[in-house]
């Protein structure tokens, strides 16, 4: 059953956790094999074990994301999943429970959040992580441990496309397609604080929430073609690609001559490069790392109120299916995330 946004931030002594014996499994959706959401079941796994500089952390909550059900269906990064069963999703929140070493700058009952190299091994639907400590940072005190889970891959791909790539500033147009999911209401936050006129297309129902996140425009793309509405702009963050309704070759149309479109969704528009060349148009792909360091930056953003997370839905873990489901229909706004803080 899906619930919405909890206020859930602390759970149970870590330390105290482990005071007798270690435990050797933990629970965790997995899947054996490629194929519909009802492939996610949840099993007893062995618990990860910590090495080097990982560290071991309670997870309280997973985000979900398009590229855990492109993986889930055969698609995304699934050619490199090792073998099965398999543990999917990439970002956490949840409390230290092991560091690396005594004097670590993350100690058992730290609050942290990150993103894992999934499937360089096995994910975060699951009860605990092992994660290396340049891929996590203390999370936003402002943000209950759920919040923080939908945070990391979201916001890291958006300020990367937005900042890193695009170079977002005052003056800039950027017009940003499924502004409304989770990357895009990263992406309209993030380009709107760096002075960007922000145009987003969206569904009509988020028009007034887009607003208050910062687009100076939406185009409700249901009822308009945004390219007869909008034209000039220097940069096309684009989270569809032209799987749909030649989405990204429409989005061509609206760039000005020497402008740039960044396109993130894994296989979604093969020819871009060549296509965006044709026109005199810049185009790059994208691909998020994870890198603690630049959350960490984001972090102080949440932190100061000028960003901020908006977590649509909360599934049970033994409700996996429903919500890769749920991700799957395409009207989420923001994120949606696993609990998992009452697992054990």
């Amino acid at each position: 059953m899906s619930q919405q946004t909890t206020g859930v931030s602390h759970l149970s002594n870590p330390k105290a956790e482990f005071a007798g014996e270690k435990p050797v499994s933990m629970k965790a959706a997995v899947i054996d094999g490629p194929g519909s959401p009802e492939v996610l079941r949840v099993a007893q796994v062995p618990l990860p074990i910590r090495i080097n500089a990982e560290v071991l952390v309670k997870v309280a909550g997973a985000g979900i994301n398009p590229l855990d059900a492109k993986t889930r269906a055969g698609r995304g990064v699934s050619a490199a999943i090792p073998g099965y069963p398999f543990i999917l999703g990439q970002d956490f929140s949840g409390i230290v429970v092991e560091s690396p070493y005594e004097g670590h700058f993350l100690k058992p009952g730290d609050e942290v959040y990150g993103m894992l190299s999934t499937p360089r091994g096995q994910g975060s639907y699951a009860e605990y992580v092992s994660a290396p400590s340049m891929q996590l940072c203390k999370k936003p005190g402002r943000l209950s441990l759920i919040e923080a889970a939908g945070v990391p891959l979201a916001a890291l791909t958006a300020w990367g496309m937005v900042v890193d790539v695009a170079k977002a500033h005052e003056g800039q147009r950027i017009l940003i397609h499924a502004a409304a999911g989770g990357v895009g209401h990263f992406a309209v936050q993030f380009a709107a604080y760096f002075g960007a006129y922000v145009i987003a297309t969206s569904s009509a129902r988020n028009a007034s929430w887009l607003r208050e996140l910062g687009a100076a425009e939406v185009i409700d793309y249901t009822a308009k073609r945004f390219e007869e509405e909008v034209s000039n702009v220097d940069v096309v963050i684009d989270l569809v690609g032209n799987v749909h309704d030649d989405t990204g070759l429409r989005s061509l149309q609206t760039i000005r001559p020497g402008g740039l479109i960044v396109n993130a969704p894994t296989g979604s528009w093969p020819t871009v490069i060549d296509d965006a060349h044709a026109l005199g148009i810049r185009a790059t792909t994208y691909k998020v790392s994870p890198d603690a360091a630049t959350l960490t930056i984001i972090t102080r953003l949440i932190n100061s109120g000028d960003v901020h997370v908006h977590i649509d839905e909360v599934f049970e873990l033994a409700d996996v299916a429903s919500a890769h489901l749920a991700l799957e229909a395409g009207h989420t706004r923001g994120k949606l995330v696993l609990n998992l803080a009452d697992q054990i």
